[in-house]
């Protein structure tokens, strides 16, 4: 009998049921991947605390953030920012391909092939700033700065081939061990600050001590990384056939995303910069106004704060959607990759919006309660609020563009972000100049809050113009449900929080945090059920994520 081309009814059921394991895979993985950097991001802030009250906000708390900067910002372009955008699809591919060995192979060779180019420009970096120390005159805050450069420059080696090996494991639906990496790190480096309070007296010796740990705490990461691997089947072996093809394939990928988080990360390393050197050098004589020591601490917190929603619910929500995204380009599925776009985004508008207001709303108790104490003092306590509430404003904006850029390097589109890039940074160090120029360090922070605004829907509509229209009815109605929901949320915060008294001991602080949190939370979880915003209970899985319904065929 010839076979037909009439579709079988059960088709729709099986596309539907195949949507329904989809959609419940992604939101399963981005709980678990939320709670472990839930654990990550509160080890991180008791670490954050830990360095205010030992050093505070000036000179020596300022040169280790920015020296900080540098592998941080490796791990941005060489570790899970670009390799993991050009590694993954590639990977994705070789495992669709059903040939296991040709991927195992992939894998391995991409490891030994970054790390030689990673070691390589360590080594470049450690001479260049022990030729500085050695052969020129440098002392005070710039020398300090120079010295934690060259012991905390080794961290992006680890870091970078440890994020590596996690994409090879989120491409096997694995998120658990990658999620706990940066609770080592932070367990370490916890403990790497109690045993400099301990043992050393000079604020200097205890900062080096600290970025000892850092590095110790990324060979930790890299040791676990590679383990978890070897349990899943893919140990790094010597055995790697043709890969090198693939491997020049990733590298070739990779190269306009290298560019493209090369331009954006350097907005905020220029930030950073600028406050250390206008408060430490004779730069600063140069501004109409000054900039307080401090100020790039205080930058590093506000950061710091923001990208804790960021990384709970963002990174989650990126780590998990990425390889869905991928696999559907892969299969020239255009239906579900702009069916799990939308989605994409129609979380990060319902977790986004809440957060940034909260964060806005909540900004001078939450620094009160985390680092208002020892050497951090009041005034550096009312900088650092200022910038946690203009960065945590724009969290919504951070995430969308984590989301929309995870679609650009799914249908293996790496040009756009690059030339989004290039226009936001030209827009921010406008900002900055005119910001910094009138109302101080705080402009740097407002400079990059309203870019990130700026990219997010520059970064959406252009991939709609890739990919066809997204479902906006459907994206429009979560953002006027959020948006409403999230109005009553800022009022009971705000109200409660004026209605308490000011906060001395520790459990006020907690109490001026904790109690308009909660109430904050189930007023918009309240509100949420009432209007049928479905998206924060599908995230605590309260409620199944239901696939849309495709439309009907002709």
């Amino acid at each position: 009998m010839p076979t037909s081309n009439l579709t079988d009814p059960d088709d729709g059921d099986s596309r539907r049921d195949a949507q329904q394991t989809s959609r419940d895979g992604l939101v399963s993985g981005f709980r678990i991947v939320s709670l472990c950097t839930l654990l990550s991001r509160i080890l991180g802030l008791a670490r954050d605390m830990s360095l205010a009250a030992v050093f505070g906000a000036g000179p020596i708390l300022d040169a280790f953030t920015l020296a900080f900067r540098l592998p941080n910002l490796s791990r941005q372009l060489f570790g899970e920012g670009a390799l993991t955008a050009a590694f993954l699809p590639i990977f994705v591919r070789e495992l669709q391909s059903g040939e296991r060995r040709t991927a195992q192979q992939l894998s391995s060779a991409m490891f030994w092939g970054l790390g030689g180019v990673l070691a390589g420009i360590v080594l470049v970096i450690e001479a260049g700033v022990i030729s500085v120390l050695v052969f020129t005159d440098v002392s005070g805050n710039s020398r300090l700065l120079l010295v934690l450069v060259a012991i905390q420059t080794p961290y992006l080696l680890c870091i970078c081939l440890a994020a590596q090996l996690s994409a090879v494991l989120h491409s096997l639906r694995q998120f658990v061990w990658p999620a706990l990496l940066p609770v080592c790190l932070n367990v370490v480096w916890l403990s790497g600050i109690a045993v400099a309070a301990a043992v050393f007296s000079a604020p200097e010796s205890r900062i080096q001590a600290v970025a000892v740990a850092v590095v110790a705490g990324g060979a930790c990461q890299l040791a676990i990384a590679l383990w978890a691997a070897a349990r899943r089947g893919f140990p790094v072996r010597r055995d790697f056939g043709n890969a090198w093809t693939r491997v020049r394939e990733v590298a070739a990928a990779m190269l306009p995303i290298v560019i493209g988080f090369t331009v954006s990360q350097t907005n905020v390393f220029v930030d950073s910069f600028v406050a250390w050197a206008a408060a430490n050098t004779k730069f600063g004589e140069l501004l109409p106004v000054p900039i307080d020591p401090g100020t790039a601490s205080a930058l590093f917190f506000g950061q710091r704060m923001y990208q804790f929603p960021l990384g709970i619910f963002g990174v989650a929500l990126g780590t998990v959607l990425f390889p869905v995204l991928a696999s559907h380009a892969q299969a020239g599925d255009q239906l579900g990759l702009r069916r799990e776009l939308a989605h994409g985004l129609r979380l990060t508008i319902a977790i986004g919006v809440p957060a940034s207001a909260g964060l806005v709303v909540l900004a001078t108790p939450i620094t009160n309660l985390l680092f208002r104490r020892g050497a951090f003092d009041a005034a550096d306590a009312q900088l650092t609020s200022t910038m946690i509430a203009v960065y945590g404003a724009a969290v919504w904006a951070y995430v969308g563009v984590l989301i929309a850029y995870r679609g650009f390097y799914a249908i293996g589109d790496r040009i756009t972000p690059v030339r989004i890039s290039v226009g936001i940074v030209a827009c921010n160090l406008t900002l900055n100049v005119v910001l910094v120029c009138t109302i101080g360090g705080v402009g740097l922070a407002i400079g990059g809050a309203l870019s990130a605004a700026v990219q997010a829907i520059a970064a959406s509509l252009l991939l709609q113009s890739r990919v066809g229209r997204l479902a906006w009815n459907e994206i429009s109605a979560t953002a006027a449900k959020t948006l409403l929901a999230t109005a009553v949320m800022a009022v009971v915060c705000f109200t409660v929080a004026r209605s308490l008294p000011p906060a001395v001991s520790l459990s006020a602080r907690l109490t001026a945090v904790l109690l308009p949190v909660s109430l904050g939370v189930g007023v918009f979880l309240l509100l949420a059920r009432l209007l049928r915003l479905s998206e924060p209970w599908e995230l605590l899985g309260l409620v199944a994520a239901r696939p849309r319904k495709s439309p009907p065929k002709t």
